[in-house]
């Protein structure tokens, strides 16, 4: 099927024109699992040559969260295994819903795709751990009152990607790397708009159309739009890509922070405080070391019980404040590090006590993390003995970057770590543009909360879906001689504006304007937000948008023309973003999720915490508890003020109908459930 491949003269350069059924975009867990199920499907089928109909298009095949992140074990979220727990899909989604904001339909089938998904990982050779009589016995994780967390280990996604990478590869799926997606290309109008393709820019300067009946955007979270962010560097997502291209998107206004190492980007969660190391800051150069949490907790006990919670209590949670809980953690190393302080975790050391408190004694810690301790055999003297006991692989991810945690503290900060929202979806994982599928964490399926591992399992559910409903309602051909005249016109625009980037003038920095962006959504879009900083934040972003488009960016050679198309793509994505935060605080949104919204008149954090605006003392707004029926959905529209349109729609309801086996099967064969 090389008949793929042509070159086709725009605007004066060659492009390269390469033809497939389906081009997925982005290479990690979910966008490898998307392929291979798509060929084993296409192959079940008898279609010939499925392997080349299917291509997978990457920025960097070892780039991304899927390869490059992880934590002490990372946490892979499923339906219950182990056989003293009794499960369902309804009940793993009523957990996916319990803070709102979410589409049930969606949590429904991320829930009986479950198991489908975690045992193809097993199958491909993913080393999920089971025990003799081959349970898959779980633990439990933050926000989920099941033990459903399982684990291969502190690089659980890295596994996943690269075992399912193996199964593609051998399948002979084409895979392209090094791949700056530049624009999603588009046929027709109203009604009849759909994806027919996707423009890459590659790292001599070089643009491909990859055309295709169905595009899958798997290109992962926007992790580059923080300063403070443990996403792995050059993380960028394909949402600025996406909402030029007309995709909505929703609950943008969601994402979860949580502490994190910042010299190399490891979250610090589960066992690495299950330990209970000792925590304390310094000024900038090293020196001045404080006990900056014993004035915060009313006791030593209160505060390592609460160092220790913070394991699976991990993400920031303004729900967990109020009544010294685990969460004002968060708060105090935000505001150490607000003060140009840096903060450390010291693992050789047990927590030190302040003045008045009783030193720290591991047997005087609240029942919960006690037993913890005890059942796991952790009563050694020092945190790192602890956390080589019960979790070596924690210290070696570390050691493996130079960093020797029996030796030296480990700085860390609050980051962020993962976008909850994204681009909207319907119950086959496609967009509101008609054959533009989105899967793993570019899909807003997660609500306000999450089960910690749980976006694992989606992109695994989305991955199915999409590549079901593709095979099955969308066919499977490779179509077309000619290029469509709009993604020519399209191709066209592109070329010219990447000509443009090269060519002599005084235009915008790329790198600099990505460290503007960073900078401004730390401030405003983070876990810390005020109406004020918001506002003038949007009016910011907005800006620098209409100066992209207005004198472009610069690329001092072909291969930096990448980082001009990531700095314009963020710049669009934080616009989004910072709308859909002012119009949730205009709504009467308060503090919920892992986001905290300041206020003059609400609750005290605590008398000594102060509000970096006022000087007075921080308080923080309740969650408006009434917003959880609600879910925002944002829309580019070039000729807004904002550039961003912004609907309230309601959550799709989980269908309750249920047919009996015959009719369900004749629908089945007849592929009347995908006709809705």
């Amino acid at each position: 099927m090389d008949r793929q491949r042509h070159t086709l003269i725009v605007a004066g350069k060659a492009v390269t024109i390469r033809r497939y059924n389906t081009v997925i975009v982005g290479a990690g867990a979910a966008g490898m699992a998307c392929a291979l199920r798509l060929v084993e499907l296409m192959d079940q089928r008898g279609i010939a040559d499925a392997a080349a109909r299917v291509a997978v298009v990457t920025r960097g095949l070892s780039l991304g969260a899927s390869r490059m992140s992880g934590s002490d074990k990372q946490t892979y979220y499923k339906m219950g295994t182990s056989p003293d727990f009794p499960d369902s899909a309804a009940e793993f989604a009523k957990t996916l819903t319990a803070a709102g904001c979410c589409h049930e339909d969606l949590a429904l089938i991320e829930g009986v795709c479950s198991l489908q998904g975690f045992y193809n990982l097993v199958r491909v050779g993913v080393p999920f751990p089971h025990d003799r009589m081959g349970s898959f016995i779980g633990y439990k994780t933050d926000n989920d009152p099941a033990e459903r967390a399982t684990s291969a280990g502190p690089r659980t996604s890295k596994s996943m990607s690269e075992c399912l990478q193996r199964k593609v590869q051998r399948h002979g799926v084409a895979i392209y790397d090094k791949q700056e997606a530049a624009a999603l290309l588009t046929s027709g109008a109203g009604q009849s708009r759909r994806a027919v393709g996707v423009a890459t820019v590659d790292r001599k300067g070089a643009v491909t159309a990859f055309l295709g009946e169905n595009i899958v955007l798997a290109g992962g979270g926007p992790g580059m739009l923080y300063e403070t962010s443990v996403y792995p560097p050059g993380q960028v997502g394909l949402h600025g890509l996406a909402l030029k291209a007309g995709l909505a998107a929703e609950n943008l206004t969601e994402s979860q922070f949580g502490l994190a190492s910042v010299k190399f980007r490891w979250n610090v969660s589960g066992t690495y405080m299950q330990v209970v190391p000792r925590i304390f800051s310094t000024d900038a150069d090293g020196g001045d070391e404080r006990e900056f949490l014993t004035g915060f907790f009313p006791s030593t006990r209160s505060m390592a019980s609460n160092i220790f919670l913070k394991g699976y209590q991990w993400p920031f949670d303004p729900q967990r404040i109020e009544g010294r809980g685990s969460s004002l953690i968060d708060v105090l190393v935000f505001n150490e590090t607000r003060q140009g302080r840096r903060v450390f975790m010291d693992f050789r050391q047990n927590p030190v006590a302040g003045g008045g408190m009783a030193a720290f004694d591991l047997a005087d810690l609240d029942a919960e993390a006690a037993d913890y301790l005890a059942a796991a055999g952790a009563d050694q003297p020092t945190p790192i003995e602890r956390l080589a006991h019960m979790n070596s692989p924690a210290i070696d991810i570390y050691a493996e970057h130079n960093i020797d945690l029996a030796a030296e503290p480990l700085e860390i900060a609050v980051c962020a770590q993962h976008q909850n929202g994204g681009l909207a979806v319907n119950k086959w994982w496609e967009s509101t543009l008609p054959h533009a599928f989105v899967i793993g964490e570019m899909a807003g399926t997660h609500g306000v909360k999450r089960p910690g591992g749980s976006a694992l399992n989606a992109g695994q559910a989305g991955a199915i879906r999409a590549a079901g409903y593709i095979v099955n309602a969308c066919g499977c051909d490779v179509h077309g001689e000619t290029v469509d005249a709009d993604a020519v016109a399209q191709l066209d625009e592109l070329v010219g504006k990447l000509a443009g980037f090269l060519s002599a003038g005084d235009r915008l920095d790329p790198l600099a304007t990505i460290r503007q962006i960073q900078s401004r959504m730390t401030r405003a879009g983070g876990h810390i937000r005020s109406t004020g900083a918001a506002r003038e934040a949007l009016a910011e972003a907005v800006a620098l948008c209409r100066q992209i488009a207005k004198v472009g960016l610069k690329a001092a050679e072909p291969g930096k023309l990448h980082e001009a198309v990531q700095a314009e793509h963020l710049a669009l994505t934080s616009a989004a973003i910072l709308k859909a935060i002012v119009e949730l605080l205009a709504a009467g949104g308060g503090s919920r999720g892992s986001h905290l919204v300041t206020c003059d008149d609400g609750l005290e954090i605590h008398p000594d915490i102060t509000d970096s605006r006022t000087g007075k003392p921080l308080r923080m707004k309740g969650e408006n508890e009434s917003l959880r029926e609600s879910i925002l959905r944002v829309t580019y529209d070039a000729d807004a003020a904002e550039l961003f349109t912004c609907e309230t729609i309601a959550p799709r309801k989980a269908p309750t109908d249920r047919k009996a086996f015959e009719p369900a099967w004749k629908d089945f064969r007849e592929g009347v459930i995908f006709n809705d």
